[in-house]
């Protein structure tokens, strides 16, 4: 009995390899792309490239065990590495005002990105994914909160989407509210790394400004991202209480991978990892998730994903005109 057990299990972890390798390959390739257009992150084009894999004819069903276990797996891994990029010395060093500024701006844009979400009649699922992508850190938010969320694979795509078509409007357009209004190389940081989605898209949002805008910018958007524990676990929490009430087996209080980022934080702010470290660390970080977002994409329909077109694009607009209010507002009334 023992060995057939084994033998099983042998033959399902050697069914992983076709679905790793694909997105091993994939992987590959969204770093390429993202090389040649820095604008655009490796986990946008890897979520593409898993729509693209998951909607065009003839992709093999053996790849499909594999990249199950890459949607697990890597995501999970990945979000607790992305922890060492932050240290809490780095946030409280903003200062009082805007550390509350981004307390602020994270909170209320996620409160009323679920409402209006609500009010447009879209799925609870995309909407808190689209809440927790544009009020946090894009993608990587999206792939952190998925697991603790009912939603739709459709979802996931569509507010990697929206997170990418929005937050390269923003890159574009707020360095021109800034040369219209003269504001400061730091002020514009703040706001930018207040408001913009994506890490890569910050960079590239606060770059006219100079080197300044950069570095204020960079730092307050990872407070921003210190928030995502926090966040996944509120949300975690809400979840298991209405799966108590409606009986049956419950989520965890707090996803062990949220644990397990909030010690890579504390990792990170005792110093205790070395810098060439901390850069291999953030390469394996993005690796992960692009592997993740991959096989996520490719269980994607674009028919499903089609049909809450207007009123998706709609939830993104208002999202981002929200949340880019209220760091403008909140940056330069606290700090």
């Amino acid at each position: 009995m023992a060995g057939t057990l084994k033998h099983r299990e042998a033959l399902v972890e050697g069914s992983l390899w076709p679905g790793l390798a694909l997105t091993g390959a994939a992987v590959a390739l969204s770093l390429a792309l993202a090389g040649l257009v820095p604008s655009v992150s490796a986990l946008t084009s890897a979520v593409v490239l898993g729509v693209v894999a998951g909607n065009v004819p003839g992709v093999p069903s053996r790849v499909r065990p594999g990249l199950a276990w890459a949607t697990r797996r890597l995501l999970r891994a990945g979000v607790v590495l992305l922890g060492l990029q932050l240290a809490v010395g780095q946030v409280l060093g903003l200062g009082v005002g805007t550390v509350a500024a981004v307390v602020l701006v994270v909170g209320l844009t996620f409160a009323g990105t679920l409402v209006l979400g609500r009010w447009l009649g879209v799925s609870r699922g995309l909407s808190l994914l689209v809440a927790t992508g544009f009020s946090i850190c894009g993608a990587s938010a999206i792939a952190a909160v998925e697991g603790v969320v009912d939603r739709e694979d459709e979802d996931v795509a569509g507010a990697v989407a929206l997170v990418t078509v929005f937050g390269s409007a923003s890159m574009v357009l707020l360095p021109l509210l800034a040369t219209a209004t003269g504001m400061s190389p730091e002020d514009y940081g703040r706001i930018a790394g207040g408001s913009v989605h994506e890490v890569a898209q910050v960079v590239a949002a606060a770059s006219p400004m100079g080197a300044a805008a950069v570095a204020v910018a960079v730092v307050v958007k990872l407070s921003r991202v210190v928030l995502l524990a926090p966040l996944v676990a509120a949300v975690s929490l809400v979840r298991r209480r209405a799966a108590g009430r409606a009986a049956g087996t419950r989520p965890p209080l707090v996803p062990l991978f949220v644990v397990g980022f909030l010690a890579a934080v504390a990792v990170r702010s005792l110093g205790m990892v070395p810098g060439p470290v901390l850069d291999v660390a953030g390469q394996v970080t993005t690796v992960l998730l692009a592997g993740a977002l991959f096989a996520l994409g490719s269980a994607v329909r674009l028919r499903a994903l089609l049909r809450t077109g207007p009123r998706a694009f709609a939830l993104g607009a208002g999202s981002t005109a929200l949340v880019t209010a209220l760091a403008l507002a909140g940056m330069l009334a606290l700090t």
